[in-house]
């Protein structure tokens, strides 16, 4: 999905290009990009988000689901857990227990969970 950038796709770029950096901005980022299909694009602006905000559980979430569409089925493990630790943290129960599932998922098909 090479550059078939939406109109909102296009904003968050601008934004980023202007210095406006932050762990909402590429979450939006990683989000729209996982919405068209282009997953490497999505994980690198998720990875960025929960850089900025370990905390971010949404993004920990996403960027699992990002990692299993590239078919990167370990780092999605590592994700989810490192996202149901963070969701543990704040609270977030709900997120924390989709992680639980979609980790659990993975862990099945992969032989060195």
């Amino acid at each position: 999905m090479a550059d078939a950038a939406t109109p909102a796709i296009a904003r968050f770029e601008q934004l980023l290009a202007a210095g406006k950096d932050g762990a909402l901005l590429r979450f939006a980022l990683g989000s729209e990009y996982l919405k068209l299909g282009d997953a490497a694009r999505a994980s690198t602006h998720l990875r960025q988000a929960v850089a900025y905000d370990p905390g971010y559980s949404a993004a920990w979430k996403l960027l699992g689901q990002s990692l299993a569409a590239e078919g990167r089925h370990d780092e999605a493990l590592a994700a989810y857990r490192d996202g149901i630790a963070a969701a543990e943290r704040k609270g977030d129960k709900q997120a924390m227990k989709e992680m639980q599932v979609f980790a659990r998922r993975i862990a099945k098909q992969l032989p060195s969970a």
